[in-house]
């Protein structure tokens, strides 16, 4: 409807698309998405408490830098991407979380920072401490590894595919942030398409691909929403990623991820 369809903005927009499909709005509409200035308010105060200018730019500031999720969700995937880089690829699960515990064990004796008022030490954690954190590390990734099985059953996700990063689950909501704070009138359309724009250079630095990105934002939603009961909030994205894998009008088949 007179949206991009190739280029930057294009592909910023299409970072979003998984929750257009869902809700059932245009995927590269930059403003008004079929529910108006009142709506789009409501939306923002209802959903992210956010009622004023100022509280729309932190939370899209906060989305664009992948600060919106939980930092232990980077520690596991991130760990079992090193793994996974060391020994060729395929990570055994109990090896996962005998390396997250090994790795939190030997951080938790303090360390030594050198900042600008000198060398400071922080203290050691309580032992029971660790042992507390390794035990929610060890459910997460637990959690991670029965989300991405069932993935793979439906087809998000290829045979021997994991997630390697949840930032698409920051990156798409920064995508649709851009367009209700524009639609709310707390931004302008050069902030809209300059965010969009942002959301898609980091997509493509987290990412490899819109099949990627899409495991990425499901496993993050579902993370943060889904308490592995893989109803609506697993069913909803699962239906929209197989629309925007396989119709001829998707902007994943017709936008090159990098």
């Amino acid at each position: 409807m007179g949206g991009p369809l190739h280029g930057p903005v294009a592909h910023g927009l299409a970072c979003g698309a998984l929750l257009c499909v869902s809700n059932g709005s245009l995927w590269n509409a930059m403003a008004w998405h079929g529910r108006g200035y009142n709506e789009e308010r409501r939306r923002l105060r209802e959903w992210w408490g956010i009622t004023t200018r100022e509280g729309w730019q932190s939370a899209l500031r906060s989305l664009l830098a992948c600060e919106s999720h939980g930092s232990v969700w980077d520690f596991a995937l991130g760990l079992r991407r090193t793994i996974a880089r060391d020994f060729g690829g395929h990570v055994d699960i109990g090896y996962w979380r005998q390396a997250a515990a090994s790795v939190l064990r030997s951080s938790s004796g303090g360390t030594t920072v050198l900042g600008a008022d000198g060398v400071t030490k922080t203290d050691p954690r309580p032992e029971s401490e660790t042992e507390a954190r390794i035990e929610g590390v060890q459910r997460l990734i637990g959690r991670i590894s029965r989300y991405e099985a069932r993935m793979r059953a439906d087809g998000v996700l290829g045979e021997g595919q994991y997630v390697r990063s949840v930032d698409a689950w920051d990156l798409g909501r920064a995508s649709k942030m851009a367009r209700w704070g524009l639609g709310a009138r707390f931004g302008t359309l050069e902030e809209a398409e300059s965010a969009v724009t942002q959301a898609g250079r980091a997509a493509m630095l987290s990412h490899r691909s819109w099949q990627d990105f899409s495991a990425g934002y499901i496993l993050g939603r579902c993370l943060h929403f889904d308490e592995e009961e893989f109803g609506d909030w697993y069913e909803d994205m699962v239906s929209a990623h197989r629309i925007l894998m396989s119709e001829s009008g998707s902007p994943w088949l017709n936008i090159p991820f990098q």
